[in-house]
């Protein structure tokens, strides 16, 4: 047992806390503490996919403990004799007597914190790696060189990453949910609702903070079937002017979309399902840093039925 580090928090708890005045660390998870203020918000919103293999931190090591706190933590476990007499006299030694710990630093109290792991929430692989013993570091001190993932402002703007939520793709298209073979349909999105959203990480006892911020730059059309035309032919439209696409107005039916699609034939007594997926430009900014290392794109969408029909030739 290194600690916490073998021991996961409870499922859907929220990495979130400070200390208080006298130094005392608040009991709930990591010390970090999130703004979500400049969030994407409401019933529709979701995680953006990364766009390469990149995930964030499984673990990371932050402040967990005062001396008082560690002692309250370690020694009722010690006394239940759950852990081995060999492995309780291994801790005692580090922690109590001086190996290289003396009585939980409590000679130390308000000049520094124990250190342990923290997992992220949903359990990823290698969750469990961080399996470093709890360790002191003085305030205004640096962790050990040896101690991967400690705490950072990048691990912070990567546990952000995590967090931000961007609204539900839902495409305007004229015509609006049926529309015809081979005609031109319009597409684009309410600008209003599509702007950059940030979320804020911060260790308030260790002064350092970062903030991630998402961008929409494009969106990609999937028509639902290959037998579909798209505008532009790639199917990612661009970002112009705050707005995405371009509404369609009375006098525009001859003219080519600049973002939309033309179906090649009718989906019959069913529909296509119509994908539409925003790119979201991720950045971040940290406490001493402008975002040096780079955050890969998301992505977030969903689909929508469009039902499209023959066109109706008239005999006269």
């Amino acid at each position: 047992m290194g600690g916490g580090a073998q021991t996961p928090p409870t499922p859907g708890e929220k990495t979130s806390g400070s200390a208080s005045d006298d130094g005392t660390l608040s009991s709930t998870a990591g010390v970090i503490v999130y703004d979500r203020s400049k969030n994407g918000s409401g019933p529709t919103t979701g995680p953006v996919t990364p766009s390469t293999s990149w995930t964030p931190p499984a673990c990371w090591y932050a402040p967990k403990y005062t001396p008082a706190q560690l002692k309250a933590y370690l020694e009722p476990i010690w006394e239940a004799e759950s852990t081995g007499s060999e492995w309780d006299l291994q801790q005692r030694n580090r922690y109590v007597k001086g190996q290289p710990y003396k009585d939980f630093n409590k000679d130390k109290a308000g000049k520094g914190y124990w250190w342990d792991s923290y997992v992220n929430e949903d359990f990823p692989p290698g969750w469990d790696k961080c399996d470093k013993p709890i360790f002191w570091v003085d305030k205004g001190d640096p962790p050990p060189a040896d101690i991967p993932n400690a705490v950072t402002p990048e691990i912070l703007a990567e546990l952000a990453y995590n967090e931000i939520r961007v609204p539900t793709t839902k495409v305007s298209l004229a015509p609006a949910d049926t529309t015809k073979v081979n005609l031109p349909t319009w597409a684009w999105l309410n600008g209003v609702r599509f702007k950059p959203v940030s979320v804020t990480a911060s260790v308030p006892v260790l002064g350092i903070s970062a903030t991630t911020t998402a961008e929409p730059v494009s969106l990609k059309i999937d028509p639902g079937t290959p037998d579909a035309e798209t505008y532009p032919a790639s199917g990612a439209c661009e970002l112009k002017n705050g707005s995405i696409g371009e509404k369609y107005t009375h006098g525009k039916a001859d003219e080519t979309p600049p973002c939309g699609v033309k179906y090649l034939r009718s989906s019959g007594n069913g529909s296509f399902p119509l994908k539409a997926t925003i790119t979201w430009k991720i950045h971040w900014t940290g406490t001493g840093i402008t975002g040096d290392k780079p955050l890969p794109d998301g992505t977030f969408g969903n689909t929508q039925d469009v039902v499209v029909q023959e066109i109706q030739a008239v005999n006269r």
